[in-house]
């Protein structure tokens, strides 16, 4: 992590020491909450609805060595060794930005709809077995996470994998400038933040800012397959230097598969370039697109073949990301509840409704949010997509998401169909519903915070009996 002086570091970020005699102050890390901070911390006070600033004396006593001040907000606490700056967040990215130009590393960034937490995941466990890697953490991947992410990685690292997201045009680009990525890869566009882009041509192009802050003499990794991608970048002015990489189904790419064949805990597959078998540990056929997109990204590194099958076998995914959790009570919970997009919802489906040798298969589906005007087109198009003769009960919550149960049963789907608007309602019914040897998926958008009701469903409750 960052390791400098408040003289240092307040060049570094664009401030100015309000206290005389304060520059030689010794600062390690960096922190936004006072509840995670370490002692010896910069403390960055955020403003938004609970103002960080309200948090500063707070930091000091929970051991910070210093903390920014942003000048509108009055004169800084007396006596304390605080930077003055004109705005926290943009004092906080030119730190990063500055950090990360004095790190000797190989940064790679990863964007898409959907998959880029996995993939990083995956990137980071092929490329550890030849370099010190690190990665981001959780979901550190905007406008306050990805600096705090560089701002935490080791002076001696090799190689960071950043995990890169957004949610409006004009952020991929602000957050490539900080981070100057080395390798950019874009994993596919789906219909993510559709309020706000407004289009799939929309959100392409926003993840194509990219480009805004990738080395000229690096590599751009994209789906070869998605033309909202492909279109766009032929007719790009691009440097002749960067290279473009394609992985895909589609054999017009540089890295396609020749084989996909479903196993008990995942999935194995060859690759068109050689006879080598790969198996991903990880539920849904699209994993094995994701696991493609990681070796492309391994063999800029020159990883060994027989090291890039060990590492994908050692995977260590992000939580709630197809999360297997077995129930004490006897069944298997798929917890998928970081987030929700019609594209992830119904690779989850599917990869639920192949599984084999459970005696029944329950979806737990949340709204699924951002999708402006067509939301309701979206949740019905899940609904009808879902296999009636694999799948045995579906319990839907939220909003709109309704409307995929009002199709269901507009469809005369003969399993279980509830639809909740209260959580609490919500677990009871799994509990009543939910018996040894099934498996349910819980997925949802991430403000409805899904992940509580994988939480009560791994508690023992009186009644239930986790024999088959």
């Amino acid at each position: 992590m960052i390791k400098r002086t408040l003289g240092e570091i307040s060049s570094m970020a664009g401030g100015i020491p309000a206290v005389p005699g304060s520059a030689n102050v010794g600062i390690q890390g960096v922190s936004i909450d006072t509840r995670t901070l370490r002692a010896g911390s910069l403390f960055v006070p955020i403003v938004r609805i609970d103002d960080g600033h309200n948090y500063v004396r707070k930091a000091f006593e929970e051991g910070a060595a210093a903390s920014l001040w942003q000048a509108d907000h009055g004169p800084a606490p007396e006596g304390y060794p605080v930077i003055v700056v004109e705005n926290t967040l943009s004092a906080l990215q030119r730190l990063a930005r500055s950090y990360r130009e004095r790190l000797g590393c190989t940064v790679i960034g990863i964007t898409g709809s959907n998959g880029k937490t996995t993939v990083k995941d995956m990137a980071a466990s092929l490329l550890s077995s030849a370099f010190r890697v690190h990665k981001t953490q959780g979901n550190f991947n905007g406008e306050y996470g990805l600096p705090l992410t560089l701002l935490s990685v080791r002076e001696d690292a090799e190689i960071v994998v950043l995990e890169m997201g957004m949610s409006q045009a004009g952020e991929m680009r602000a957050l490539s400038e900080i981070a100057r990525p080395d390798i950019g890869v874009i994993t596919m566009i789906g219909v993510s933040h559709l309020s706000n882009l407004g289009s799939r041509e929309g959100i392409a192009a926003a993840k194509l800012e990219l480009l805004a802050g990738l080395n000229p003499d690096g590599a751009l990794l994209i789906n070869g397959d998605e033309p909202l991608l492909t279109g766009p970048l032929a007719g790009m002015d691009l440097p002749e230097t960067l290279s473009v990489i394609r992985f895909g189904e589609s054999s017009a790419n540089d890295y396609y598969p020749l084989t996909i064949d479903p196993q008990p805990s995942g999935y194995s597959f060859t690759l068109n370039d050689s006879e080598m078998l790969y198996s991903v540990p990880l539920l849904g056929r699209h994993n094995v697109l994701n696991a493609i997109a990681a070796i492309a990204v391994a063999d800029r590194f020159r990883i060994a073949r027989q090291d890039i099958q060990s590492g994908l076998l050692r995977l260590e995914v992000t939580g709630m990301r197809m999360e297997r959790i077995l129930s004490p009570n006897g069944f298997l919970i798929i917890n998928d509840a970081w987030n929700a997009s019609p594209v992830s919802m119904k690779a989850a489906i599917d990869a639920v409704s192949d599984l084999e040798g459970f005696r029944r298969k329950v979806l737990v589906l949340g709204d699924m949010l951002e999708l402006g005007g067509q939301e309701v087109e979206f949740h019905e198009a899940v609904g009808r997509s879902i296999d009636r003769t694999k799948i045995n009960a579906v319990l839907t919550f939220g909003t709109v998401s309704r409307h995929l149960s009002g199709v269901l049963a507009a469809s005369q789907f003969d399993g279980v169909l509830q639809h909740f608007t209260s959580k609490e309602e919500l677990i009871s019914a799994c509990r009543r519903l939910l018996r040894p040897n099934d498996v349910v998926l819980v997925k949802g958008s991430r403000s409805l915070r899904l992940e509580e009701v994988c939480d009560a469903l791994t508690k023992p409750w009186p009644g239930a009996d986790p024999k088959p």
